[in-house]
């Protein structure tokens, strides 16, 4: 698969073995700050490789090949009715953001999955995240409901914003 444009120096390309400790400590690094997951700790590389779709998965590295951000996407369901929905995730390391990172990642994504003939994206996000959501909508996801006190964060309950991209490619 060819490499997508991104911000000036950094590059988007299909996420590897070789991306996985940068991309272990980045999902870390979400997960420390407390609004991207109900996850505490990122899993290890075997766990997370066989989750991740290996065609919707992608790293954003710059020029000396250090990766900046990931995003990856897992099927919903094995019933067929679900075989063109997919949940993702994107992460960009803390010192990346406000770069354009996430949204060219989400933008190889959504080429990608409408490519494969994937009509949904989905995502579950907290409210706080604002960031994730503002990016989100810039990239034609839409909010569809929030789940109230879905699951306890360190004891507490906490909401998730539902989002979603339809495919206009795809009818």
């Amino acid at each position: 698969m060819p490499a997508h444009p991104a911000p000036a120096s950094v590059v988007i390309v299909p996420l590897e073995a070789a991306h996985a400790e940068a991309v272990l400590a980045i999902y870390q690094a979400g997960i420390d700050e407390g609004n991207a997951t109900f996850e505490t700790a990122a899993p290890d590389w075997d766990v997370f490789d066989a989750a991740k779709l290996r065609e919707h998965r992608f790293a954003a590295v710059d020029a000396d090949g250090a990766v900046l951000g990931w995003a990856a996407a897992t099927r919903v369901s094995d019933r067929c009715a679900y075989a063109g929905v997919v949940e993702h995730s994107v992460y960009v390391h803390p010192a990346a953001r406000g770069r354009g990172i996430a949204s060219a990642l989400l933008k190889a994504l959504i080429e990608s999955t409408e490519q494969a003939g994937i009509w949904t994206i989905q995502s579950g996000i907290f409210p706080e995240n604002t960031a994730s959501l503002a990016v989100h909508e810039r990239a034609g996801f839409r909010v569809i409901g929030t789940r109230e006190r879905i699951g306890r964060h360190h004891g507490v309950w906490r909401d998730v914003v539902l989002v979603e991209r339809r495919s206009p490619a795809i009818s």
